[in-house]
């Protein structure tokens, strides 16, 4: 209730809720400038931070963290304190556009919804602004060299992670992408190299995350059985299909979708990952005991 609260005020405000959706390391975070200029937005909301024009004006970076796991949860505002922290600067701050990106619809609404914002009222793919060689350049980049965007000048990211900065691009945009001629204006992003680049991805075993669901769906409702499970994953997340045998008579149907939920909340909540889809299928029917 208290969210629906919130949005109503946000609403009342007129602030309008951009999102910028694309797979890790297409070059997101590096055209957010271009996005923000192109609808005059003043807020971004990028891997942890809320950046309001060339300045960090809270959170802390998930760029910064040694694990990368830990990293998405930093992204997704996992930790009270991160958030609120956020959350207030928002409050604090006038603003009528904010910009939030992520890598799929759901990790966007999931953000906005942690931080009490509406939910994108605009969801701007990165394919419909950056060409396919673009594209692939920027993932060849990320994979082989490691290197990420945030959209600050260097001098911002020298003073908050000096540890991590590498270098820093600076991009004179003459027009936004699809509009009318623009008044030009010089932008500065800095490239970093996060340590758990340097380290290497991280992520959870398939057998470790098979336990926690048969744990999670035993938790929810002992008369259910996984009898076969699917995990499939991209950099989107982790996207589950769930076998069940359930017991003759049982009220699944009602339930399905309560089991899709306590599945999703239990382990983003303890794995820090981000579950994109979770498929129930009921196999079969057992006797009831």
């Amino acid at each position: 209730m208290f969210r629906f609260i919130r949005e109503a005020i946000w609403a009342l405000k007129g602030v309008r809720v951009y999102a910028l959706v694309g797979e890790s390391g297409t070059g997101k975070s590096f055209r957010a400038k271009l996005v923000a200029q192109k609808y005059g937005i003043e807020m971004i909301i990028d891997d942890g931070l809320l950046i309001g024009g060339d300045v960090i004006i809270a959170g802390k970076s998930a760029k910064k963290e040694q694990v990368f796991m830990t990293a998405v949860k930093t992204a997704l505002f996992h930790e009270k304190a991160h958030r609120d922290d956020v959350a207030r600067a928002l409050d604090r701050e006038r603003f009528r556009k904010i910009l939030v990106i992520g890598t799929s619809d759901r990790m966007v609404r999931k953000i906005c919804e942690r931080l009490q914002i509406p939910h994108p009222g605009k969801i701007i793919k990165i394919e419909d602004i950056a060409s396919k060689m673009d594209i692939e350049k920027a993932v060849r980049s990320r994979q082989v060299e490691g290197k990420h965007v945030i959209p600050v000048p260097a001098l911002e990211i020298r003073k908050a992670y000096p540890t991590i900065f590498y270098d820093s691009i600076r991009v004179f945009l003459r027009r936004s992408f699809g509009s009318a001629p623009a008044r030009p204006k010089l932008y500065e992003k800095s490239v970093v190299r996060p340590e758990y680049a340097k380290r290497g991805r991280v992520v959870i075993s398939e057998a470790a995350l098979s336990q926690m669901v048969i744990h999670c769906v035993d938790e929810f409702d002992k008369a259910l059985h996984v009898r076969k499970l699917n995990i499939r994953t991209d950099s989107q997340g982790y996207r589950l299909t769930i076998v069940l045998e359930v017991p003759f008579g049982a009220r699944i149907a009602s339930d399905a979708r309560a089991l899709q939920e306590y599945v999703i909340e239990n382990l983003e909540r303890f794995t820090g990952i981000l579950i994109e889809e979770v498929t129930i299928i009921i196999d079969r029917f057992s006797p009831s005991k």
